[in-house]
C-alpha cells in the first residue's frame, strides 16, 4: 500500500504539476491532500481542476475555510495593511472560481482516514485533529505534542500547515508533515526578506504488512513559468510574490 501525501499547494498549480509529473507509475492511485490547497497563489481554478481530475480527497485547511467564509479563526495578529492585502487576494480568488469550484472546496473534510492494513490506518488532518489552526513543529514541547496527538497514537498521523518536512515518534507509530507543495521556504529568515523556494515538497508512505517506509521528496518546478503566470494573472500584489521568487537563495 502506497500513499502520496501532499499539502499546502496554495494555488500554485505549476508546483502541483511538477509533483504529479515526478510520481512513479502507480503512485497516483492514492493521493491525499492535507489542505490549504487553493488560496494564496495565482492559479486557484487550475488547482481545483487538477485535484478534481486526480480524484484526490482533500482535508479542509484554515486558508481554504477562510477563502469560503472570510472569517478569521487563528490567533496570530494580522496588521491592518496585511489584512487589506489578504482580503483583496481573497476576492480575486473567489472571482476566478465557479460555483462548482466552490462546492468542491466546501466538500473538503476536517479529517480523512485511509486504511493501511487490517490493524492500522493513516489519519490525516491539517493542523491537528482538533483544529486546522493549531501548529505542530519539530520543536513543539513533548507534553504539548502529546496533548494534541496522543489520543490518536494507534494510527500513523500526518498533518501540514507549518510548511516543514519532519517526523516525530508517537508511541509505536509516528507523525509526519510532508512539507509544502506550493510555498516551501526556509523558516530561518527575517520576515522582511522572505524568499520562496523553487521546489515542491511532498511525502510517500509505503506499508507492507506491519512494515512502513516514509520517503520525503523535493522536486524543482519551473519558477520562470510561475513568475509568468503571476505577471499575467491580474492577481493583486502579484509583483510582491514575483520578488519573493526572484531573491537570491540563502
Amino acid at each position: 500500500m502506497k500513499i502520496v501525501v501532499i499539502s499546502d499547494i496554495h494555488g500554485n498549480c505549476v508546483a502541483l504539476d511538477a509533483v504529479l509529473n515526478d510520481l512513479e507509475a502507480g503512485e497516483r492511485e492514492t493521493i491525499v491532500c492535507l489542505g490549504d490547497a487553493i488560496q494564496g497563489g495565482p492559479q486557484p481554478a487550475e488547482t481545483v481542476a487538477r485535484l478534481r481530475g486526480i480524484k484526490c480527497p482533500v482535508v479542509m485547511g484554515n486558508s481554504d475555510a477562510w477563502l469560503l467564509t472570510g472569517v478569521e479563526t487563528g490567533s496570530e495578529p494580522i496588521s491592518a495593511d496585511r489584512r487589506k492585502k489578504l482580503s483583496a487576494v481573497r476576492e480575486w480568488s473567489l472571482g476566478k472560481l465557479s460555483d462548482n469550484d466552490k462546492r468542491f472546496i466546501e466538500s473538503f473534510q476536517p479529517t480523512i482516514t485511509l486504511p493501511l492494513n487490517p490493524r492500522k490506518s493513516l489519519f490525516c488532518f491539517h493542523g491537528t485533529p482538533q483544529s486546522f489552526d493549531e501548529l505542530i513543529f519539530p520543536h513543539t514541547p513533548e507534553d504539548e505534542f502529546q496533548r494534541m496527538l496522543g489520543t490518536h497514537a494507534s494510527s500513523i498521523l500526518t498533518g501540514g500547515h507549518t510548511h516543514v518536512q519532519f517526523t516525530r515518534r508517537l508511541g509505536g507509530n509516528f507523525f509526519f508533515n510532508p512539507g509544502s507543495v506550493g510555498m516551501a521556504y526556509n523558516h530561518q529568515q527575517e520576515d522582511s526578506t522572505v524568499h520562496l523556494d523553487s521546489f515542491a515538497e511532498y511525502a510517500v508512505l509505503t506499508c507492507n504488512g506491519e512494515n512502513s517506509r516514509l520517503e520525503f521528496r523535493r522536486v524543482n518546478f519551473d519558477v520562470d513559468k510561475l513568475i509568468s503566470v503571476y505577471e499575467a494573472s491580474g492577481k493583486p500584489f502579484a509583483d510582491e510574490s514575483v520578488r519573493e521568487y526572484q531573491q537570491p537563495d540563502r
